[in-house]
């Protein structure tokens, strides 16, 4: 938690109880089902909460928005956003579903009103968003064709217009390019957001709608 305490310093106590439950309830569901690498498992709040937070300095969403998490995994980036953002409606989707039965087990556990869990694929979902998040989960070409059309044009946040904004680390120069979305794409390193070794290679990337 330090980690957390160190970037952030306004959180609620309701909020900062949340955030606090997270290692252990990660650490016993991992004993179970492995949703997190084992080496990461002792790093959680940097390389999973803090990694995921990084979306919410680029972009903060507006009360009453509706955001995707595209093959959530463990939860992530959705479970620390949707703390973060508590007037903000997620929906956390993936096809595996064990590992959304974790994210609903998570998300009830810590008193999260604000989240959905749904065993799917997103292209199978059948409503509309303002925003989609996602990590390390698939090339930017096949996430931006899987929810472009499931994308609500506007501006349900001050810094940036509704789209998709992804977690990705190594180089993106080639995955950018055959995307197609390289007139569109903005990048922020998140090294630059959180000074930590273990971000030197990651990105925020943003495709407005």
């Amino acid at each position: 938690m330090d980690i957390i305490l160190k970037y952030f310093d306004d959180f609620t106590e309701h909020q900062l109880h949340q955030l606090r439950q997270l290692e252990g309830l990660y650490k016993e569901w991992n004993e179970k089902i492995n949703i997190i690498s084992r080496k990461d498992i002792d790093s959680l709040y940097e390389k999973h909460v803090l990694h995921s937070l990084a979306i919410a300095t680029v972009c903060n969403f507006h009360k009453g928005a509706h955001i995707v998490d595209i093959g959530t995994g463990g939860g992530f980036p959705g479970i620390p956003l949707a703390i973060f953002f508590p007037e903000v409606t997620f929906t956390l989707i993936d096809s595996i579903g064990k590992k959304i039965k974790v994210v609903q087990e998570v998300a009830d556990t810590i008193g999260l009103k604000n989240v959905t869990a749904i065993h799917s694929r997103v292209e199978n979902v059948n409503k509309t968003f303002d925003f989609a998040v996602s990590r390390a989960v698939a090339p930017l070409g096949e996430l931006w064709t899987w929810i472009n059309q499931s994308l609500k044009k506007g501006h349900m946040s001050d810094e940036l217009a509704n789209g998709l904004i992804c977690l990705k680390g190594g180089d993106l120069m080639k995955e950018i390019k055959e995307s197609g979305l390289q007139t569109k794409v903005q990048a922020w390193g998140v090294y630059h957001i959180f000074p930590e070794a273990a971000f030197e290679e990651k990105f925020v990337i943003y495709v407005p709608k």
